[in-house]
């Protein structure tokens, strides 16, 4: 099966004609969880925080179930984090009426329990506030100045909240797969791969609106008819079945671009997935910077915190282009939620 390439959504800000080495080392990439809650000390489930180094969640999840002596499906976490990265985040295992095995003996180079607790509740996919994230990007070539005049315009109006580039796959491949779904070329039968076919055709159409109004010079502006969330921003849909909330011109231009792809859409309505809205501009929260000097060659280091299911790719990109070592798993690395 041929891949689709994705669409080049266009930038927030002026291009600055920069450019730098990401995640050449896994430290150049370290997020962390802001947890929805911390453990109670009492419970049926040990919670355990994790740090993870070169490891994707999926795999860390497995080696835990393995080592209590559970069903994956008892072990419960918020969100994927990248493979690439050295990431801290919480883990759920449910183990009533039994002591706790010593999860410590799984310390090693890819994993280390930092602590570990009882709670009441099972983690679940989307029990967290945001991640906070200290980026560093290794020998940037371009002007120090156009960066950082998009650094300050980010920090009032925020970034594009594009779906990165992990949400569709190696080069896309998930929107293929998804168009083949829908159109009963393949049966999908893993609720699982089902569920990330649909996720990208649903992220493809929300990218697709976003990128229609940066076009039309609306970045950062209300329309008619418009969406807001609790925050006050102004939202574009997730599409699924029912009618869509937006008004005026807002649903004008909603409507336009989501009739270019109306066999995608209708696949979406028929697979059951409901009406939803996500804010179109991510806030870097904390956003701060500071450029280092090292032998002749200079890096940025970033720190912001987001929102949960939002990208710092969105934040990467309208300061420069970037580029990721070859990678074998490069086609599996983890979203971060």
């Amino acid at each position: 099966m041929t891949t689709t390439l994705l669409p080049d959504w266009p930038n927030a800000y002026p291009h600055t004609g920069a450019s730098a080495l990401l995640k050449q080392q896994n430290d150049d990439f370290c997020v962390e969880e802001i947890p929805l809650a911390l453990p109670c000390g009492e419970g049926e489930h040990v919670w355990l925080h994790i740090e993870k180094n070169g490891a994707n969640t999926a795999w860390i999840a497995k080696r835990l179930a393995a080592h209590a002596g559970v069903k994956e499906m008892d072990v419960g976490y918020a969100g994927l984090k990248d493979r690439n990265a050295v990431t801290r985040q919480w883990f759920s295992i449910y183990l009533p009426r039994v002591e706790a095995p010593d999860f410590s003996a799984l310390n090693d180079a890819e994993m280390t329990i930092l602590s570990q607790s009882r709670h009441s509740k099972k983690l679940r996919r989307g029990d967290l506030l945001g991640n906070r994230f200290t980026i560093r990007l290794r020998q940037v070539q371009g002007e120090r100045a156009l960066i950082e005049s998009n650094l300050e315009q980010i920090k009032t109006l925020g970034v594009p909240n594009y779906f990165g580039e992990q949400r569709f796959g190696h080069g896309g491949g998930n929107i293929e797969s998804g168009r083949a779904m829908l159109a009963g070329e393949i049966r999908v039968r893993n609720p699982g791969k089902k569920s990330i076919y649909l996720s990208a055709i649903r992220s493809l159409i929300f990218n697709n609106v976003l990128a229609e109004r940066i076009r039309a010079g609306l970045w950062g502006q209300t329309l008619a008819g418009d969406i807001a969330d609790d925050s006050g921003l102004n939202t574009g849909p997730l599409w699924g079945r029912g009618r869509l909330n937006s008004t005026d011109d807002a649903l004008e231009l909603e409507s336009r671009v989501a009739a270019e792809q109306p066999e995608l859409c209708d696949g979406m309505e028929h697979a059951g997935l409901k009406q939803e809205r996500r804010a179109l501009a991510a806030l870097p929260a904390n956003l701060s910077w500071q450029w280092q000097e090292d032998a002749g060659t200079t890096d940025l280091v970033l720190t912001f915190s987001l929102a949960a299911g939002y990208y710092a790719t969105s934040v990467i990109r309208e300061l420069m282009q970037v580029q990721e070592p070859e990678r074998v798993n490069a086609h599996d690395a983890d979203a971060v939620e």
